[in-house]
């Protein structure tokens, strides 16, 4: 496995540190880029009281100065145990900092909500659709991510606009060349990443080596949760005459709720139009087998009412629907428009929402913190005992 790989490569590096003795000095301010480049810790807001994570901490020194020096109550994560080892042994006493060693995918998933979260050079090492998510659903709404990525090598090698590792070379100090694999990539695609899972950019950093002959560059990104999740508008192209009436489909599990991703970078639930002939309840079973895979009767269908709105004169009626029981996994179907069906926890849904399953989101659950033109909402039943 990459990940496992890097991991190794990095126990590598710190051992070859602990056997040299390396001693660093101390830092006053995060170095986000070669050479000390960069703004330093301001970026990161008031940190006093708050919780941070310094993801890919290494030696830690950057989480030891916040701890120290700003008040923070920090997390610093690596998944290299002769790292940890080396950070343990110099900032085990320091008040406010928790060194921790695990895997970050791991930790996030298990950790409380951080106000902010960090990390110098690191994110490139593991898998932005395992990390991201993990990433966002972790941080607060409202919360800061700052992160820095390779953009070019010292060598002079850009980015990829493919979303695949490399191999990089890593260089010990009186010691071996290790190769670790990274994803290494252009800034549009990060920020279409970042994008994905619920999270937006805010600025974007280039930070360039001072050395003439050092070709190394790198992009810093500053990003927040939203605090409310926005939505996206329908076409204003008319429909064809059934196609104005249409269900939206709502699975709810231990995971979250199940979201897929249109070809028009819309995030939607499972549903589409009534066809001729058919109730609501036996569209919503079809769709729901036709985009996901899944199947269901009728009798699992319960209907929680209608919404009612207009895209340019065309009025459209969509029913919400809430499938109680299902069989099989969520998979992508041939020539579907949605695809990469994953589940999203309620506290984490992504930005970008198709409007008409925004709309549907809301009227289930009134309390999502979820942006959308109004639709006006008729309920079938009591829609706080379908949502149980």
């Amino acid at each position: 496995m990459i990940e496992s790989a890097n991991a190794e490569a990095w126990t590598t590096y710190g051992r070859h540190h602990l056997q040299r003795g390396t001693l660093l000095a101390e830092v006053v301010r995060i170095d986000w880029g070669p050479g000390g480049t960069g703004p330093g810790t301001a970026i990161l807001g008031d940190l006093d009281g708050r919780r941070v994570l310094d993801l890919g901490s290494g030696l830690a020194r950057h989480a030891a100065h916040l701890a120290r020096d700003h008040g923070a109550l920090v997390d610093a994560v690596d998944f290299s145990p002769t790292q940890i080892e080396r950070a343990r042994a110099r900032y085990d006493e320091v008040p406010g900092l928790n060194v921790v060693l695990a895997d970050a995918v791991e930790h996030l998933q298990a950790a409380a909500p951080y106000d902010v979260i960090y990390s110098v050079h690191s994110v490139p090492y593991i898998d932005p659709h395992r990390l991201l998510p993990a990433l966002s659903a972790a941080l607060k709404p409202g919360g800061r991510l700052c992160f820095t990525v390779l953009h070019t090598n010292s060598q002079g090698d850009g980015p990829s606009t493919a979303l695949a590792p490399r191999p990089e070379t890593l260089r010990l100090a009186d010691g071996p060349e290790l190769t670790v694999q990274m994803w290494v990539l252009t800034s549009e695609l990060w920020e279409d990443l970042l994008v994905q899972y619920g999270l937006r950019v805010e600025h974007i950093t280039v930070l360039d080596a001072p050395e003439e002959d050092n070709h190394a560059s790198y992009r810093l990104f500053q990003v927040r949760r939203p605090v409310r999740v926005t939505s996206r508008p329908r076409t204003t192209r008319p429909p064809v005459a059934h196609a104005a009436l249409g269900v939206g489909i709502i699975l709810s599990g231990p995971d979250g709720v199940l979201l897929g991703r249109h070809r028009r970078r819309t995030v939607e639930l499972p549903g589409g139009t009534v066809e001729p002939g058919e109730s609501w309840s036996e569209a919503v079973v079809r769709e729901l087998a036709e985009e996901t895979g899944l199947t269901a009767l009728p009798e699992n269908v319960r209907l929680l009412g209608t919404l009612l709105d207009h895209v340019g004169d065309v009025v459209r009626i969509t029913v919400a629907a809430l499938v109680t029981t299902w069989q099989g996994n969520p998979a992508d179907q041939l020539d579907e428009s949605v695809s990469d069906w994953r589940w999203w926890p309620l506290d984490s849904l992504p930005s970008g929402l198709f409007e008409c399953s925004a709309q549907v989101l809301t009227a289930w659950r009134p309390d999502l913190p979820i942006d959308h033109p109004p639709a006006h909402f008729t309920p079938f039943a009591d829609t706080t005992a379908a949502a149980q």
